[in-house]
């Protein structure tokens, strides 16, 4: 612990010291050793204060004073036998000299300022916070699930079970029911050091419990092989299939039937990526199996759809110029062929082609604030079938994502494809898709999502069929309770607007709980 502040330059202690210093100079000059030592031992034992700061010291027959007091400043002569110890004597003296004269330096004499936490023994501490890292808060929102270990892969089931209502009206036609529907999601992640395979699947099932309507059961399942091979290079393999029942809104759709057809797709493909320094190239194949079943009309027919079933394939290939890691234009190109089971279907018609397609963009990644890629170019296909025309248009195609604000994202995509018809003597149509998804956080274990979108379906000018264009809008909560439930709830509007023919409309809302691991 350091020494106290001195209040004065001049403290009692130090005041006794400098008189006795005094004292002692003049009797050195004026009397002799005896009378020296005399006096000295008179002005101690008169000081208190001195007399307790003193040390004592053996006289010059190595007796110890009776009063306990030495001699400041004593010496003496050379030949003198007392002075054989002189050594120790000078020593211990000056000793006592810098203690009773208070000859320790001060703080206030030198100028030396000590820092005053130097000198509490309650010293500061940091505050709490600063001492111990702060915790993220936890966000049951994103927070993903730990899974379930299965050998090197982690399983990631969701269920969800949910009941609705829906009402749906097609010109004078309307149908209202309700039902129960399970929808499962699963994702499946390799945990290799090198390489990855992830498996996802999601599926919905439906069963009505009142009123009349068609049930549309929906399944799904991809798996994506990536390869991290030397020298910037990644393969992928991908492979995956997808049930569904055929809407009743599509325009290839059978009018009037208690059921549609059910559709199965088989995709299998393979790519490769590679960087080139500033360039990046990436080339790919893809093949697609579709396979219609039979629809049942309403008075109990049943039509074969077989002459629909079809194998296609494109192969694609890009190319980009880095200007930044943040901004990367390319030039896309694509071929390809689809080749139907049945060389014409029931009405006469060779619905087989080909089709080409070039795009330029630019791939654009700030982070999470915004990324995405926007592309413009052009499509065409042609069918083997001189009574078809060919199908052209102008492409544009958009995927950003842009985060304005912390807990809110924003999707917006575009869309353009070329959709063959199996309508008799109508080649296809051409379908423009613009959708928006909106995702805020209400809350930290409340979120709100919102969708909307639009889709046109044009057609060529000298087809029967007219144009359409559906509208397409949907809200939803979703309610953490904790990392492994939640509970949810959705309503949504379908329109369906025809420029021929009745307009078509499609209410749905519903609640339910989604299990978590």
């Amino acid at each position: 612990m350091g020494h106290w502040r001195h209040t004065s330059s001049l403290t009692p202690l130090r005041a006794a010291g400098v008189a006795v210093s005094v004292v002692l100079a003049g009797l050195e000059l004026a009397a002799p050793t005896s009378a020296l030592a005399q006096s000295a031992r008179t002005a101690a034992s008169s000081s208190p204060l001195s007399q307790s700061a003193y040390i004592a010291t053996p006289d010059a027959t190595g007796d110890q004073p009776d009063d306990g007091t030495a001699i400041p400043g004593a010496t003496a002569s050379a030949d003198d036998p007392a002075n054989a110890n002189d050594g120790t004597a000078n020593a211990t003296t000056a000793t006592t000299r810098q203690t009773t004269s208070g000859d320790q330096p001060s703080d206030e004499t030198t100028g030396s300022i000590l820092d005053e936490d130097m000198m509490r023994l309650n010293t500061r501490e940091a505050p709490l916070d600063e001492r111990r890292p702060r915790k993220p808060d936890v966000n049951l929102s994103t927070e993903e699930t730990p899974g379930i270990r299965v050998g090197t892969f982690v399983l990631r089931p969701t269920v969800t079970q949910s009941i609705n209502t829906e009402t749906q009206k097609d010109g004078d036609v309307k149908q209202t029911r309700a039902f129960l529907e399970t929808d499962m999601k699963t994702t499946l992640t390799s945990d290799w050091a090198l390489h990855q395979l992830l498996i996802t699947s999601e599926g919905a099932w439906q069963k009505n419990v009142s009123g009349e309507g068609e049930e549309q059961p929906d399944f799904r399942i991809n798996g994506d092989l990536r390869l991290d091979l030397p020298e910037e290079t990644t393969a992928h393999i991908t492979g995956g299939y997808h049930f569904y029942r055929e809407d009743t809104d599509d325009p290839n759709a059978i009018q009037n039937a208690d059921q549609q057809s059910d559709v199965q797709e088989f995709t299998l493909g393979a790519s490769i990526e590679r960087d080139f320094g500033i360039l990046r190239g990436s080339t790919g194949i893809d093949f697609t199996r579709t396979i219609y079943s039979d629809a049942t009309l309403s008075d109990g027919t049943v039509v074969s759809l077989s002459d629909r079933d079809q194998t296609s394939g494109t192969l694609r290939g890009r190319i980009g110029y880095e200007l930044s890691p943040a901004l990367i234009p390319f030039l896309e190109g694509n071929v390809g062929k689809t080749v139907y089971d049945q060389t014409t279907d029931v009405a006469g018609y060779q619905r087989s082609g080909d089709s080409y397609g070039a795009k330029v963009g630019v791939e654009v990644d700030l982070g999470e604030k915004l990324r995405g890629e926007v592309g413009v170019g052009y499509e065409i296909a042609s069918f083997d079938d001189n009574r078809l025309s060919d199908i052209d248009a102008t492409v544009l195609d958009a995927s950003v994502r842009w985060s304005p604000l912390r807990g809110t994202d924003i999707d917006f995509g575009l869309q353009t494809s070329l959709q063959p018809s199996t309508t008799p003597g109508v080649a296809g149509y051409i379908s423009r898709a613009m959708t928006t998804t909106v995702t805020h956080q209400l809350r930290d274990n409340l979120v709100g999502t919102f969708l909307g979108g639009i889709t046109l379906r044009d057609y060529p000018s000298d087809s029967t069929i007219s144009d359409e264009t559906v509208y397409t809008t949907s809200a939803g909560l979703t309610w953490n309770i904790n990392r492994y439930l939640d509970l949810t709830s959705t309503i949504g509007y379908e329109l369906t607007s025809r420029k021929v023919g009745a307009d078509s409309q499609q209410w749905r809302a519903g609640v339910g709980l989604k299990l978590k691991r």
